[in-house]
């Protein structure tokens, strides 16, 4: 999934230019993993679980019926988040998990990959990629740039040549408008607002400085990781 339940493509939406800001300031972006930042990390869970179970209806867990978990999420899960860092508001966040372990793609939706999920160290499956639910539409549209120059970012500094996913295929126009290099890894399957396909996400500079260029975000989005803590675990 990308971005909240609305369907359709971002070009209908009344772009914002540059980062996300309100009275207190401009959003920044973070990869957290372990201990860290766990009031944000629990507000990222409580949104994934007001977009993704209350307003979707996706038939998923949450043990404590505030926040949305799986299997996929544990002490060595990887997120990106957009936060207001004055506040502490969660914006947006994408969980990132390598397809070296188990994840989402090569456990449950193999049969939409026609040769094979694609697996390697360079390669990362992307999921749970959601806006806070009080977002208006421009404003969702503005975090969700803001989270994909932060994927690219974190690719190139992390040696990542492609992300993969499965989308449902009614969200696959606006996930395409954000401007990545995209290509499917083979035919959808179901029907209506059942069916999802599987892609590819290529990374380069050249997108990278593309997106930039495009949105008016010229420095880097996304906050390196403190020293000694990239390692840290525990959720």
């Amino acid at each position: 999934m990308f971005g909240t339940a609305t369907t359709g493509t971002s070009h209908d939406i009344q772009a914002i230019p540059g980062l996300w800001r309100d009275a207190q300031g401009e959003a920044e972006a973070l990869s957290s993993r372990g201990m860290h930042h766990a009031a944000l990390r629990s507000a990222m869970l409580k949104d994934r679980k007001i977009v993704l179970m209350d307003r979707l209806g996706w038939d998923l867990q949450s043990l404590d019926g505030l926040h949305e978990l799986d299997e996929y999420d544990d002490g060595n899960t990887l997120y990106l988040i957009v936060h207001q860092p004055e506040t502490g508001r969660h914006l947006g966040s994408v969980r990132l998990l390598p397809s070296t372990g188990a994840h989402l793609l090569g456990d449950k939706f193999a049969h939409l990959c026609a040769d094979g999920v694609p697996v390697g160290p360079n390669v990362w499956e992307i999921t749970r990629l959601v806006t806070a639910p009080g977002l208006t539409r421009a404003e969702a549209l503005q975090v969700r740039r803001q989270l994909a120059i932060a994927l690219q970012e974190h690719a190139l500094a992390n040696r990542i040549q492609y992300y993969i996913m499965v989308t449902h295929l009614q969200w696959l126009p606006s996930l395409l408008s954000i401007g990545w290099d995209a290509e499917p890894l083979g035919l959808p399957h179901g029907e209506g607002v059942n069916a999802v396909a599987a892609l590819r996400i290529h990374i380069d500079e050249t997108t990278l400085q593309r997106l930039r260029a495009a949105w008016a975000i010229a420095r880097p989005v996304l906050s390196p990781p403190p020293i000694g803590r990239e390692n840290e675990q525990a959720f």
